[in-house]
């Protein structure tokens, strides 16, 4: 599957954006999807994961009650829905694609990747 993630910008403190991840192919709901971040001079970690159908999803501490990760398998699209922005959540994210629920949270568990769209919170 080839995924492409867009939405990224400059935004204020406390403003909101959401990003996109669409996914190529025709087996989009056979998929855990997840959202990861990179920031400067940090490692890659994980924000946010959800189901093949979305029933469940999973979040991050640190932005648990300000994300929102959501799918719509019949537009192979994953969102990620982020409110209350803070400049700490500046980073580079990524969309993430795997077969199995286990290690949804673990990088080397995706077996595919968005390129990435930079999220720039100003303050």
């Amino acid at each position: 599957v080839q995924l492409q993630a867009s939405g990224g910008g400059l935004v204020q403190a406390g403003g909101s954006l959401r990003l996109s991840c669409a996914a190529s192919g025709r087996t989009f709901s056979s998929y855990y999807m997840g959202w990861f971040r990179r920031a400067p001079g940090k490692e890659r970690e994980f924000v946010a994961a959800i189901s093949w159908s979305g029933g469940s999803t999973y979040y991050a501490d640190s932005v648990k009650g300000r994300f929102t990760i959501s799918r719509d398998n019949a537009k192979n699209t994953v969102y990620l829905q982020m409110n209350s922005l803070k400049p700490e959540d500046t980073a580079v994210y990524y969309c993430a694609a795997k077969y199995s629920r286990t290690h949804y949270y673990i990088v080397s568990e995706y077996d595919y990747w968005g390129q990435g769209t930079l999220v720039t919170v100003s303050s």
